[in-house]
């Protein structure tokens, strides 16, 4: 009989669960672990973003959001926004870094102790709170170094070059209806729908187009904030499109005559400007009296300052004397005119006239603000020296005027620099190459 070369079935058979139970043996006593591996999710110039930054920054992002309650869109549009955020970001550090602009380990640590005081903590019990709330530390710490760098950016960049000059506030004084309003204050959100620079007329219409329907949406009760996030290209779309309170000389130009005739909860028509079309809300308002009444304290000084001459302890010393004769009977302004190194106050006899606050140096400021009419200070030290101060008087001074003066140049100076750092952002974000690989 010939032996069948091939096994028979019985044996297939238990040859199959032999292996079978080898199999499942192994799978059991090791399964591979499972790794999602990191991608890029955008090129930005020479530079890329990862899927760990993108979902970190996200995760970060979605946790303040939701600490104020805010509703979130789907998170595909999320991610995307947030994405656009980090992209110019992304830009502004990579400028940041070729125009030398460094932050020191020195410099962060004090902001961060700034940070803590200013919660009522010294600088490892913020971390603490930090960490219990799910951040970080080392991240945080960075991220403020890079919020940081680009705050010196944009100060470099934008805010130094921009100035305010005489006309434009004497102007914004004028084209108010009453300056009481000036700084009448106004709680708003905002959605930015753009439009691209040298944009086509079919372009702008799909703009527009497409801000009638945030417009329709939002009257019929759609949520402001998910839709600043979901659809909204202003800074901060995703902060809810959420700006604070703005007083009415900062208001933008494209609505500061539209916004102060709105209601609590009403919303603007769509706005065009060349960024875009604005949707502007007001969440609330609030009305500010506009008289500003100062405490003015009349001064006069002597100042002596060290020099190659003269060492700090000679300095203090002859303040020392001085005041022992002013104390004695001497006549102050006739030793202020042979003593002091302020030669502009000292042919006034060390007169200062009415001082406002805020007019000194702080250290100056707080020691007149410690003195009765007629009192002496003990000599103290400044940046300029060292001094003696008499208050002669005080009083109570209206400086409406000029308070609203110096207002209207702080507001014009913020409102332009708000305008052209939108400017510039999309100038840079034009310039640069980024290429998006974020598919969903």
């Amino acid at each position: 009989m010939k032996q069948l070369n091939h096994p028979t079935l019985l044996g297939q058979i238990l040859a199959g669960l032999l292996m079978a139970s080898f199999f499942t043996a192994a799978v059991n006593a090791k399964r591979p672990e499972i790794i999602e591996l990191d991608y890029v999710v955008a090129i930005v110039n020479n530079d890329v973003i990862t899927n760990i930054e993108l979902e970190r920054k996200l995760s970060e992002i979605t946790r303040q959001l939701e600490a104020k309650n805010t509703q979130l869109p789907p998170k595909s549009i999320l991610r995307k926004q947030v994405l656009d955020r980090i992209v110019i970001d992304q830009i502004q550090l990579q400028l940041a870094s070729q125009t030398g602009i460094r932050i020191s380990d020195e410099n962060l640590n004090q902001v961060l102790a700034n940070m803590a005081e200013s919660n009522q903590m010294n600088l490892d019990g913020f971390r603490r709170a930090l960490e219990n709330d799910g951040y970080d530390f080392a991240l945080f710490r960075e991220e403020m170094r890079k919020e940081m760098i680009i705050t010196q950016l944009r100060k470099r960049q934008v805010e130094n070059k921009t100035f305010v000059t005489e006309q434009e506030v004497k102007k914004q004084l004028t084209s108010m209806t009453s300056k009481q309003n000036l700084n009448d204050e106004f709680h708003l959100a905002h959605i930015l729908i753009p439009i691209p620079e040298s944009a086509k007329p079919e372009e702008i219409d799909a703009a527009k187009a497409k801000a009638d329907q945030v417009i329709t949406q939002l009257r019929f009760g759609a949520d402001f904030a998910k839709t600043a996030i979901s659809v909204s290209s202003g800074q901060q779309a995703l902060n809810g499109g959420e700006l604070g309170w703005i007083k009415q000389g900062q208001l933008p130009l494209v609505a500061e005559r539209i916004i102060p005739n709105l209601k609590i909860g009403e919303i603007t028509e769509p706005v065009q400007s060349p960024e875009g079309f604005h949707i502007i809300k007001v969440i609330d308002k609030r009305a500010h009296t506009q008289q500003h009444i100062v405490k003015q304290a009349l001064a006069r000084h002597i100042l002596i300052s060290p020099n190659e001459g003269t060492s700090n302890k000679q300095a203090e010393l002859k303040l020392y004397r001085l005041r022992t004769r002013i104390l004695g009977g001497d006549d102050f302004a006739a030793l202020a005119k042979a003593s002091s190194d302020d030669r502009a106050s000292a042919v006034q006899g060390g007169d200062l006239g009415w001082v406002s606050p805020e007019q000194m140096v702080p250290e100056f400021q707080d020691r007149m603000d410690k003195l009765g009419p007629g009192e002496i200070s003990q000599p103290f030290r400044s940046r300029f020296g060292w001094h003696l101060v008499q208050v002669l008087s005080r009083r109570d001074h209206d400086d409406t005027e000029n308070y609203l003066k110096n207002q209207a140049r702080k507001l014009i100076q913020k409102r332009k620099t708000a305008e052209q750092t939108r400017d510039w952002l999309r100038r840079i974000r034009d310039e640069a190459y980024v290429e998006y690989r974020l598919y969903e």
